[in-house]
């Protein structure tokens, strides 16, 4: 068994008001983590709420930065140099508008894109070279702002490809912890997505 322990960051917006939008599908994908592997958000740490445990015998954390997404770096970074992890086991969820809904895409680094918590996050750890996984949310119709777009609520037909794609993002994390990113890429990216090992779906 690896002892390691793990850090999975899903971003996102705290607050009743924000639950449902968009940009806090990293959210989202935490909470179905915590529902499949029963575990708990009942702590507060470095201003991120933390479910802490085991999936597939490996030890994680489950991080909520309650930052503010701009802000999601602080709480990522005061936990990576609080428990000396290595950036490689550190997988961050967000939301990506240049995927179509319900799309997946794991990576083993990269940029922000854009996105406003992965810069922030980059800027603490001072590197790019960590995992994410990334959550498509399509792009905004007609002349929609994106900031606009990602701050709203997902339509009746987005929620029936969410459902799906957070049983998917759940596996995916499973396969990073037990079999390791390639594997794990190996799945999330292929042409043909296969279903996910667990017949356990999502509530919305």
């Amino acid at each position: 068994m690896d002892d390691a322990l793990r850090l999975i960051v899903g971003l996102g917006n705290p607050g009743r008001e924000y639950a449902n939008h968009r940009h806090n599908v990293g959210f989202m994908v935490l909470d179905a983590l915590a529902a499949k592997h029963n575990l708990r958000f009942s702590k507060m740490m470095f201003k991120g709420l933390i479910a802490g445990g085991q999936i597939a015998e490996r030890k994680v954390l489950l991080v909520k930065p309650m930052t503010f997404m701009n802000l999601s770096g602080e709480c990522v970074g005061a936990l990576v140099r609080f428990y000396k992890l290595p950036s490689q086991h550190v997988l961050v969820v967000y939301d990506d508008l240049d995927l179509l809904p319900g799309q997946l895409r794991l990576r083993g680094k990269g940029g922000a894109g854009g996105h406003n918590g992965m810069r922030s996050i980059i800027a603490q750890l001072g590197t790019e070279d960590f995992p994410r996984l990334r959550v498509g949310i399509g792009r905004p119709p007609g002349r929609m702002a994106p900031r606009d777009y990602v701050l709203q609520d997902f339509t009746p037909a987005e929620r029936a490809l969410l459902r799906e794609a957070l049983d998917r993002a759940a596996e995916a994390v499973r396969l990073w912890l037990v079999e390791g990113l390639d594997r794990a890429m190996n799945w999330v990216n292929a042409p043909t997505p296969q279903p996910p090992a667990s017949s356990a779906s999502v509530s919305l």
